[in-house]
């Protein structure tokens, strides 16, 4: 069996190269892997494009990776919320790109990465910038906007249990984002509260097969403030 666990988060990072394309897990405050996200910042990379629900606020972990100047790109769903300011004045200086997305409709983009679809169909953003330079598809009637599927090099989780297989189970709605995170990723990294034996959880409980993961590292608050 192929050992994923990783000493530190330094190590459980080592995959992750310059103009690599990155998920972030998390939405809000529940689920954000925020000890890698540090350790990414302190390996000082550039050319990054990052995928998140949001574009960070104030000093936190995705704001300060902005900051650092490792991004080149955010995919995101509110790139504007409260305490924004460093994604603000980085966007509006011309110093980083912006690309707007649904919620749902980021969401169904990676789902349909992980599942090896091409895209979808939706009526979502129909009408409005959103929807410009996309293809416009009629079916029975109805118009859609087809949006593609959404895929990185690298995912960046958070999960509540992992057993040796890699298996994860996440805290009620900290799961949000993660799962389809690791499926549409090629080499997913999680950040895990804590490990448990194998047969602890029950394979009717496991939230992410460990098949979609690629390592783990136990968080021992070696990043906390």
């Amino acid at each position: 069996m192929k050992n994923k666990k990783r000493d530190s988060i330094p190590a459980a990072l080592e995959a992750v190269q310059d103009g690599d394309t990155v998920f972030f897990g998390g939405f809000g405050t529940g689920g954000v892997p925020i000890a890698l996200i540090k350790g990414l910042t302190d390996k000082k990379l550039s050319g990054l494009t990052i995928v998140s629900n949001n574009a960070g606020a104030g000093h936190n972990t995705i704001a300060t990776l902005l900051q650092s100047g490792a991004v080149k790109k955010v995919i995101c769903t509110f790139p504007y919320s409260r305490g924004s300011v460093i994604f603000n004045d980085l966007y509006h200086s011309g110093k980083i790109e912006l690309e707007l997305v649904p919620q749902g409709t980021l969401a169904e983009r990676m789902r349909a990465g992980g599942s090896g679809l091409g895209g979808f169909l939706t009526p979502t953003g129909l009408g409005t910038e959103i929807a410009e330079g996309k293809p416009h598809i009629d079916v029975d009637g109805k118009t859609y906007v087809l949006e593609k599927a959404l895929r990185a090099d690298i995912a960046l989780i958070k999960a509540h249990n992992v057993d040796l297989r890699g298996n994860l189970t996440y805290r009620l709605a900290a799961r949000n984002f993660n799962p389809v995170m690791a499926m549409a990723a090629e080499y997913t990294i999680a950040q895990v509260s804590a490990e448990v034996p194998l047969g602890e959880i029950d394979p009717e409980s496991v939230h992410t097969p460990g098949v979609y993961v690629d390592t783990y590292v136990i968080d021992k608050g070696e990043y906390d403030e």
